[in-house]
């Protein structure tokens, strides 16, 4: 049995390899949405479970604010993964990421940027929250 930590480092190198295959197979330069309708494809062929392209709830006081925060993908209901398709992934991109996570109440999310010549290296990246602690 895997602990939460092992599982999350195991579910990661899974989410890299199949955004590994979606890049190696179209290469950069593509519309965020091309790259986010394939990597769900792959993502099923892989059978993990995930969300895709739905409403985030905020919640402000008490009162469910009707906004239009679509996250990428929520995967295995513990990782949310943010796409990107652009030259540099910029800072903003990072906290729209981290507040995902924090509005769902995720530990961990990755960032994955197509834009770039290999994935591995320059296109991803981890960052982890508070609730990332909690589970250790």
């Amino acid at each position: 049995m895997l602990t939460p930590k092992e599982y999350l480092k195991d579910l990661v190198y899974r989410i890299n390899g199949a955004a590994i295959e979606v890049h190696r197979a179209l290469g950069p330069g593509l519309l965020e949405n091309i790259y986010q309708q394939c990597l769900a494809h792959e993502l099923s062929l892989r059978d993990i479970n995930f969300k895709s392209e739905f409403n985030l709830p905020i919640n402000y006081k008490g009162t469910e604010i009707n906004a239009s925060l679509r996250c990428d993908f929520l995967i295995e209901d513990i990782l949310v993964v943010e796409l990107k398709s652009v030259e540099t992934v910029l800072p903003i991109h990072k906290a729209q990421l981290l507040t995902y996570m924090k509005l769902l109440r995720k530990p961990m999310g990755l960032m994955l940027n197509f834009n770039c010549t290999h994935i591995y290296s320059e296109g991803q990246k981890t960052y982890v929250n508070e609730y990332f602690e909690e589970l250790f």
